[in-house]
């Protein structure tokens, strides 16, 4: 069991600041994206419905709110920073894997009991912040960011057919994506009753911005231009919708939901007596 304690305060809501923005795109009718952020938690959610009619922005919805959820329960006594030495993770991190789990199997049950959502599900990517780390989990073809002093970095690998055609080496990212339906995944939440989910963690340094996203963005503008947009005087919120804009602009052919998150100072636990003594036991 994790090791929990009470009064613990990170101060996230000051150390961190997010934007979100969503949008049904210049193709689609409805929009089956759902995306949530809280400062105070440190915790953004992302999910690309798919299946049916409705049914994706169903399977979204029910998988941000669970995830919230969940996370907000298991995170509210957590004694921040401790590693799990059975996984090497840290205890949020597995809060996260279960949280995802739950979330699963609500969508899987609800696609399997009912005939109008039969065969919907969603990708994920779930961000939280952390004692000055982050730890992504994902699933699917939605993506996570790191940008920094004009570098853009991708955190996260898809879990799409198209990637799997790639990393056989045979065909390159354009030719993959010419001969196979860049919209199928290999991973999706509610697809089945088990989910494998991709987590990774790291540290996080002030200044840096990372974007969590849809592909409906990422299919509409190259890194170069999400480069230049994250790097111009913007706030963050008009950034947000800048890329979306820009998407548009460039075809809307899918929903594109956006998360940007901007790391604003150091968010390091503070220490009641309480964790103080549990990290001196636990030495």
């Amino acid at each position: 069991m994790p090791p929990r304690t009470t009064g613990l305060s990170m101060k996230l809501d000051k150390a961190l600041e997010i934007a979100l923005a969503t949008d049904s795109g210049r193709v689609r009718n409805h929009n089956e994206d759902s995306v949530a952020g809280d400062a105070s938690l440190g915790l953004v959610v992302l999910a690309d419905g798919m299946g049916g009619y409705h049914a994706g922005e169903v399977a979204s919805a029910v998988a941000v709110t669970r995830i919230f959820q969940e996370a907000r329960d298991g995170l509210k006594t957590l004694v921040p920073g401790q590693v799990d030495h059975v996984s090497g993770l840290h205890y949020e991190s597995l809060i996260l894997s279960d949280a995802i789990r739950l979330a699963n199997e609500e969508v899987y049950e609800l696609a399997t009991q009912r005939k109008e959502y039969r065969g919907m599900g969603t990708t994920i990517v779930v961000a939280l912040f952390f004692d000055n780390q982050l730890t992504c989990a994902h699933a699917g073809d939605s993506r996570m960011y790191a940008y920094s002093e004009g570098n853009l970095e991708r955190l996260t690998e898809d879990h799409s057919v198209v990637r799997e055609f790639i990393n056989t080496g045979m065909y390159s990212e354009d030719e993959a994506r010419a001969t196979f339906n860049p919209s199928l995944v290999t991973r999706a939440l509610g697809a089945d009753k088990e989910l494998q989910v991709e987590i990774q963690e790291k540290k996080v340094t002030p200044g840096e911005v990372y974007m969590v996203c849809s592909d409906g963005l990422t299919n509409m503008l190259g890194d170069d231009r999400i480069r230049e947009v994250l790097g111009s005087p913007l706030d963050l919120e008009a950034c947000a919708r800048e890329l979306v804009e820009q998407a548009n602009k460039s075809g809307g052919e899918d929903n594109i939901s956006i998360a940007l998150i901007r790391v604003v100072s150091e968010y390091k636990a503070e220490e009641d007596w309480q964790t103080k003594m549990i990290h001196w036991f636990n030495r």
